[in-house]
């Protein structure tokens, strides 16, 4: 099956060659309202590298762009949020984000920011080339604002339930739980998320509309007939809007954050965040090309040649801005080209939950770099192995370790320390002599001389969770023809065939260094050390004389070391504060009861007692046995059920409230005089109400 998918990928790559001089690749601009998850890296920053990394092995020509998406809304709710200035927030985040980036290794060419001065101009500029073109609508719609401010509100600024799947809490521009994007008016029952004490009215406002009705029929054929190989998730979202009557879609905003509409007339008005931030991946271009001409050279060599291809990697949720909203915007610009691919992912969740931001449901990069150090690799590893490429996926820290413990560790990392060490035992680390091959030796050659062409033709068509399995295959061919000919056996009868199984085992070694280059960069650094090798060549993939006889090897070391149970405990711990903080958070009290007269309450006689003694009750998980001074000179039995809650020894000396006059009960044999007040937790949790100061055992509450 292999054979005839290699053919057809031949056919197909050679035809790219000769279309493409040079691949533009873009990574979509995290917004600056916090740091970068695991969902961020497993559907965008992690395949992204993996790709770019590829084609620079291949010695391609290749731009890798990313930067900070710095305007739109979320950044100022955070900045409201804080009390400080949205500059303050985009500053802190972007640094943050920026640095992430760096420290796990994600190689962008250039990342700035859409605060830039030449980004300003340069989504002014192409605004501009749109309206004067008359690419664009000028329109007066009524428009959600405050009922009590009367200031427009925003698509995040309005919440309520999505008409797709009925999850409450849907913002008016997307559904966070099934990823549709909407517009406020779709929601249903939709209130003001910043002031939901205020109502939501309607008035007039002047804003300026892409036509994307105009289009239709060329976004038709240009992703429907065109671009039948894009993924499915991809093609079908795309199809299902195509199907419907696209509407003209609003590219400014009645906001005081952003960049300010160059047209007369647009005054409190700035671009809409789904205009300006796509533009980013070009005026960054731009930036990188203004600053080393001598490398890159003019930016539109990266935008408007037609033998530049373009690549888009994004998030499912950003597929419609990617490939009908921006394209159309370059379409009606006129002279830039297309993107060729949109491998936009699923959505990855974390320990079986929706990754969130507003929940802090999230494995945070910056704080994964603290917590592991060193360990970039794992989790490139673990997120590629994991990649929602075609449906959702789920990140668990238990899966986390396995992977890391049982695959990294136990067949990679196995492979190469048992290769490098054996080689230092009997060799003094120098590469032996290949001697005679036997059936053994041939059988092994034949399964990994195809490395190269099975993992290209993986990585050419954004398959880079098959890809890195073809990757670590290599270990494991490695560790069977090890296994099997067990070296150590045979160096008591025959060195010279010891020399050959070590010569194929080192080669293969140093495949793996170069199959893993693109997927784990850090750890390829580190087995090149060992090989004592400067570089890694893509083009020697599947040989078997990358090491030459006599090559002296470096120091082995471990590759890769096991993550123990206490280190996924903290994780694990650190997720169910989460969760108890977010309980906490979005705690609402139960409804209050039917209302009683005064004179029922009086009824109720309430006392201040003193715990002297507490005892748990023989035979009973729940009782506890409280021996209670309550001011008359004769002590009170009072049983409680709360054992689940406290130990008896925690309880005695505290002054408590009690319901004195409740008819006696019995229970376990006990006669209990009363009730103990206590209050329940959002949480579960229960604590005794107890009084503070100086109280006499038998005062009245009242």
């Amino acid at each position: 099956m292999f054979s005839n998918f290699a053919e057809e990928y031949k056919k197909h790559n050679i035809m790219e060659e000769n279309k493409f001089k040079r691949t533009t690749v873009t990574a979509a601009l995290p917004y600056a309202n916090g740091g970068v998850h695991i969902g961020h890296l497993a559907g965008v920053y992690v395949p992204a590298d993996i790709y770019v990394r590829y084609l620079r092995l291949k010695k391609q020509e290749v731009m890798f762009i990313g930067g900070s998406d710095e305007h739109g809304v979320p950044v100022t709710i955070r900045a409201r949020k804080e009390g400080i200035t949205v500059q303050e927030v985009v500053d802190r985040y972007h640094n943050l984000i920026k640095k992430s980036f760096e420290d796990f290794g994600i190689s962008f060419d250039i990342y700035s920011r859409t605060t830039s001065k030449i980004h300003h101009k340069f989504a002014s500029d192409f605004f501009r080339t749109l309206y004067d073109k008359h690419e664009l609508v000028e329109k007066t719609e009524e428009q959600f604002c405050d009922e009590v401010t009367g200031e427009f509100l925003t698509d995040r600024n309005i919440v309520g339930t999505c008409p797709r799947c009925g999850a409450e809490g849907a913002y008016g521009d997307q559904c966070e739980k099934c990823g549709a994007t909407l517009s406020p008016e779709e929601l249903i029952n939709p209130t003001n998320k910043n002031n939901p004490g205020h109502g939501l009215v309607k008035k007039a406002t002047k804003n300026w509309y892409l036509p994307l009705n105009k289009w239709q029929d060329w976004l038709k054929q240009w992703i429907l007939e065109d671009h039948k190989e894009w993924r499915p998730n991809v093609y079908g979202q795309c199809k299902s809007w195509l199907d419907m009557d696209l509407q003209p879609r609003a590219m400014t905003r009645d906001l005081d954050w952003g960049i300010p509409v160059p047209v007369e007339g647009a005054e409190g008005k700035v671009l809409y965040v789904w205009f300006d931030a796509p533009i980013g991946y070009i005026s960054n271009t731009k930036e990188l090309c203004d600053a080393q001409p001598e490398k890159w050279g003019p930016w539109q060599k990266w935008w408007q040649d037609p033998t530049s291809r373009l690549i888009h990697f994004i998030g499912k949720d950003n597929i419609v801005f990617h490939c009908i909203v921006f394209p159309t915007m370059l379409k009606a610009h006129g002279d830039y080209i297309l993107p060729d691919n949109v491998p936009s992912n699923e959505f990855l969740n974390l320990e079986n939950d929706k990754i969130s931001t507003s929940r802090n449901w999230a494995v945070w990069l910056h704080e994964y770099l603290v917590d592991f150090p060193g360990k970039q690799d794992v989790l490139r590893y673990v997120l590629t192995a994991n990649a929602p490429e075609t449906k959702d996926n789920n990140f668990t820290w238990k899966d986390f370790q396995d992977r890391n413990n049982n695959e990294l560790v136990a067949v990679y990392g196995n492979f190469v320390n048992r290769a490098l060490q054996l080689t230092k035992k009997y060799f003094n680390g120098v590469v032996p002599e290949c001697g005679e091959l036997q059936e053994v030796d041939l059988k092994t050659i034949e399964e990994f001389k195809d490395v190269k062409q099975k993992v290209e033709a993986l990585l050419d068509t954004f398959k880079f969770r098959d890809a890195q399995k073809e990757a670590m295959n290599l270990a494991r061919i490695g560790n069977k023809y090890i296994t099997d000919c067990e070296p150590w056996h045979v160096a008591k009868t025959d060195m010279e065939r010891v020399k050959t199984i070590l010569y194929l085992s080192l080669q293969l070694v140093a495949n793996l260094e170069i199959a893993f280059e693109p997927f784990l960069p850090f750890s390829s650094a580190r087995l090149r050390e060992m090989l004592n090798v400067t570089d890694t060549d893509w083009a020697q993939l599947g040989s078997t004389e990358l090491l030459k006889p006599g090559h002296q090897l470096g120091t082995p070391a471990l590759l890769f070391e096991k993550i123990e149970d206490e280190a996924i405990e903290a994780q694990l711990k650190k997720l169910e504060d989460t969760k108890k903080a977010n309980e906490a958070a979005n705690y609402v009290a139960a409804p209050v009861k039917e209302n009683v007269d005064f004179d029922t309450f009086e009824k109720l006689d309430i006392r201040v007692g003193h715990i002297k003694d507490c005892q748990k009750v023989k035979k009973s998980k729940k009782l506890l046995q409280f021996t209670i001074d309550d001011g008359s000179g004769v002590d009170r039995t009072i049983l409680s059920g709360i054992a689940a809650y406290y130990e008896p020894e925690q309880l005695i000396g505290k002054d408590v409230l009690f319901v004195a006059n409740f008819a006696p009960r019995k229970m376990m044999g006990i006669e209990s005089q009363g009730m103990i007040l206590s209050a329940v937790n959002f949480d579960g949790t229960l604590n005794v109400t107890t009084v503070t100061g100086n109280v006499k055992p038998g005062s009245q509450v009242g």
